[in-house]
């Protein structure tokens, strides 16, 4: 679907303008994940929640600006949880320092993303560069990101909005939630009122219900934070996918993969949770397939010197 631009990206579009790129973006980020473990997960999901909306075009990046001017997507819903743009500005001001104006803001996200997925335990990937930044930011675009909350064929359709068609695709970026946490206010219908008659959802494993259960009780504290993967809670691996094998996934969004009766995601699951080697090799294919989301290249966007405002020009 938007496959035309894709044969402008490179593995080595900065081999002569920023060749060190890779190493100055690991040495912030292993600094960044010594403070704050989630910090992959974070900028993984910047990076998704940044290609759903317009394309990887570092909008997501950009702040509100003067009225008239930007209004900034990390005031939708689905981004209100988003975080690590601290992260983004700290690899910026480094990357600028060796090699001003060459960087954009959508190449460090993908560069950040694969460099934390591995240090993590994931796996390595091929990261095709040469995106440009955007000089636009789409806020009631932000309806188009996936959420936790959402059945089965809702997020599909909005896959195939982007151009990822392929379930496979689906299922192994879902697997990313094999790190990071979520919020209680994110789940917790799953707990206490799933059908609206004061039941759970069905598809939760009893004993995980109960833990649940006590980590977001009814009426508490919303912003309280839980494990996506309970068994490896901050490594990379397929643990997600035998989660979701024992009714163990923590949003719908997750459990769905696997409990939706006759879906084509369920044998992708069993194969993830049978071969964490299919999962790596499959994960890595599909953040280069996202990581292509209508990139601008050449002329188009610009290279932000501040990652959360346009420039000046």
């Amino acid at each position: 679907m938007f496959g035309a631009s894709n044969a402008q990206l490179s593995s080595t579009f900065y081999a002569t303008t920023c060749p060190n790129v890779s190493s100055i973006v690991r040495g912030v980020v292993e600094q960044a994940r010594n403070n704050d473990a989630r910090i992959g997960a974070r900028l993984i999901r910047v990076h998704f929640h940044d290609c759903f909306v317009n394309g990887c075009d570092g909008s997501l990046l950009l702040d509100d600006s003067a009225p008239g001017g930007i209004q900034s997507e990390k005031n939708g819903n689905p981004n209100l949880s988003t975080g690590g743009y601290e992260v983004v500005d700290d690899i910026k001001t480094a990357l600028e320092n060796v090699c001003p104006g060459v960087v954009s803001c959508a190449d460090i996200l993908a560069i950040a993303s694969q460099i934390l997925v591995s240090l993590d335990g994931g796996p390595t990937w091929q990261v095709q560069l040469g995106r440009r930044d955007s000089r636009t930011a789409n806020l009631a675009g932000t309806s188009g990101i996936p959420l936790g909350n959402e059945t089965l064929d809702r997020i599909s359709e909005k896959f195939r909005a982007v151009g990822l068609d392929d379930p496979t695709d689906l299922v192994a970026l879902s697997g990313a939630h094999t790190f990071g946490r979520a919020r209680c206010v994110a789940f917790r219908n799953r707990l206490f009122n799933f059908d609206g008659a004061g039941n759970p959802d069905p598809t939760i494993d009893p004993t995980y219900l109960q833990t649940l259960r006590q980590n977001c009780p009814q009426g508490g504290n919303g912003n309280a934070l839980v494990d996506l993967d309970p068994t490896t809670a901050d490594g990379f691996d397929n643990n997600y996918f035998t989660n979701l094998q024992n009714n163990r996934g923590l949003l719908t969004s997750d459990q769905v993969l696997f409990s939706t009766t006759g879906a084509k995601t369920v044998a992708i699951v069993n194969r993830f949770a049978n071969s964490q080697t299919d999962f790596f090799d499959t994960f890595g294919q599909a953040m280069i397939k996202m990581g292509n989301i209508r990139p601008l290249t050449g002329n188009n966007g610009e290279i932000r010197s501040n990652c959360r405002r346009i420039n000046s020009n």
